[in-house]
Order: C-alpha cells, then sequence, then structure tokens
C-alpha cells in the first residue's frame, strides 16, 4: 500500500463450501495486486474473496491513494483518491475482434503505440514520459479521434469496440503522463496465469480457508519468481529456518527472509 502503482486484476475460482450460503458451484475469486520494478523490489499479492464487487477492492486497499493498472471492468472506476490507468492491451483485442477494415486500423494504432513501448522499454521513467510525450501522444489523440468521428452504428463487434474505447479514454492517456505506468496490465495477468491454470489441476478449494491459503501460497510463489528467486529452493529454506527463528521477540528477522534480500538472493537465487 506503500507504492504509489499497482496493477490489479482478478479472476474466477472454486469453494464448494462457501460462507454466504451459494453453491458450490458459484464463483468465487481471487484477486491479484503487483508492484511495479521502478518502485522497489516486486511484490505479488493474491487475495481470495466470494466476491468480484468493488466493495472487495475497497476494503483491501482502504485509503490507498495512487494509480491502478487495471482492464475495463467496472470495479476499477470512481474510488476516492485512486487514479485509474486503462490497458491498451484489452482495447487491441477488441478491435481485432471486429475483423474488417476498420477493425484493422484501430489494431494498427495499438500496433503503433507498442513499437514505440518497445524502443522506450530501458529508458528511465523520466526520459519514457518525455518520449511518449513527443511520439506516443499524437497517436493516442488522432485514433481516439478517429473513433469519436467514425460513423459506426449498430451492435456489431466494431461499435463494441469502439465503446468501449471512448469510455475509458481517461484512463488510456494516464500512461502519457507518467513514465512508471505500463501501457497495458500484463503483468498482473502475467501473474495471475497461474491461477488460471491450477483450476485445471487443484479444480476447486473445499473451504474458504482453503482458499486463502491457495492465495498465500501463490503469493509466495509469484513474488519469488518475480524476484528471481527459484520457488522450490526458497520453500525448501523458509520451512527449514522459520520454525527455529524466535520470531515473537525479534519479528525484524522475516525481513531476512523476503525474496528481494541479499540473504535469499545468495541462497536460492537463480
Amino acid at each position: 500500500m506503500a507504492k504509489s502503482i499497482l496493477h490489479v486484476d482478478e479472476t474466477y475460482a472454486q469453494i464448494i463450501n462457501q460462507s454466504d450460503g451459494k453453491s458450490g458451484q458459484s464463483n468465487a475469486y481471487n484477486w491479484v495486486y503487483r508492484s511495479v520494478p521502478s518502485q522497489g523490489p516486486t511484490i505479488v499479492l493474491f487475495q481470495s474473496s466470494l466476491s468480484r464487487a468493488r466493495s472487495v477492492l475497497e476494503s483491501f486497499i482502504e485509503d490507498y491513494s495512487g494509480t491502478i493498472v487495471c482492464d475495463g471492468y467496472s470495479a476499477y472506476d470512481n474510488i476516492e483518491k485512486v487514479t485509474f490507468a486503462n490497458c491498451w492491451a484489452h482495447v487491441r483485442r477488441y478491435w481485432m475482434k471486429a475483423n474488417s477494415k476498420n477493425g484493422q486500423m484501430g489494431v494498427k494504432y495499438c500496433d503503433d503505440l507498442y513499437r514505440l513501448e518497445r524502443q522506450f522499454k530501458h529508458l528511465s521513467p523520466s526520459k519514457r514520459r518525455k518520449k511518449r510525450k513527443k511520439h506516443s501522444k499524437p497517436i493516442v489523440e488522432k485514433f481516439l479521434d478517429w473513433v469519436e468521428t467514425s460513423p459506426f452504428f449498430g451492435k456489431n463487434a466494431l461499435v463494441k469496440a469502439a465503446e468501449y474505447t471512448l469510455n475509458r479514454a481517461n484512463g488510456l492517456k494516464a500512461f502519457l503522463k507518467d513514465g512508471r505506468i505500463e501501457i497495458d496490465n500484463n503483468p498482473a495477468e502475467n501473474a495471475i496465469r497461474p491461477n488460471v491454470i491450477g483450476r485445471k489441476n487443484w479444480l476447486f478449494s473445499v473451504s474458504e480457508a482453503g482458499a486463502k491459503a491457495n492465495a498465500i501460497c501463490l503469493s509466495i510463489a509469484e513474488t519469488a519468481k518475480a524476484n528471481g528467486v527459484d520457488v522450490y529452493q526458497y520453500l525448501v529454506k523458509l520451512l527449514t529456518d522459520i520454525p527455529n527463528l524466535d520470531m515473537h521477540r525479534n519479528p525484524e528477522i522475516l525481513n531476512q527472509y523476503m525474496p528481494w534480500s541479499k540473504h535469499i538472493q545468495a541462497t536460492c537465487g537463480k
């Protein structure tokens, strides 16, 4: 919560015994929060919840003040002190579905932006912001103007792509103002992918406590991976050392076991 930029995403899960009385076939959810590398070591945190409602996000972030990079889901909107940066990868997918000449035009605008992002990838946030202002901003403005002035009608994929784009115009411009903000929410989507794959393997959690334990395990594993730590070796280290630590009298000792600590990097780094 001390980070000023967070990537957030959510995906469905299944909990058999739900305390809200809903059937085990009803969806539960895993939310993921991921910090950005320009603000210190990357942290990936999962939260298990029975709901996908905005209230879950609000209760988790509490008094958070900063920018959340996200997709176009309606829960990511109108939260006090939070700026939302929307995902250009989702915009591109909508225009891809509009399989037409205009759809291809929309994809080309997005591809032009991504081509620039690849060039700016290794620049500092301040230099990236300047480059985006000079090169990316004109493309964004031309794209939005084209969408707004084009006569798209009906309920087809092209109209959906146009509506999706225009409804999120402000959020889509956010990356132009801050070089630390990514153009898309792929970091969060990549972090949550093991959960998606896991649905085909572990299938479900029997209880809410099991789902919470699963979220903790995913948090540990994904944060370790994000910091270049071998997950298996890291778990062996944690389960071997932590039972013998006097954490109650010396809680600061846990700092030595964070995935980014020199101690762990030296013993478990890839």
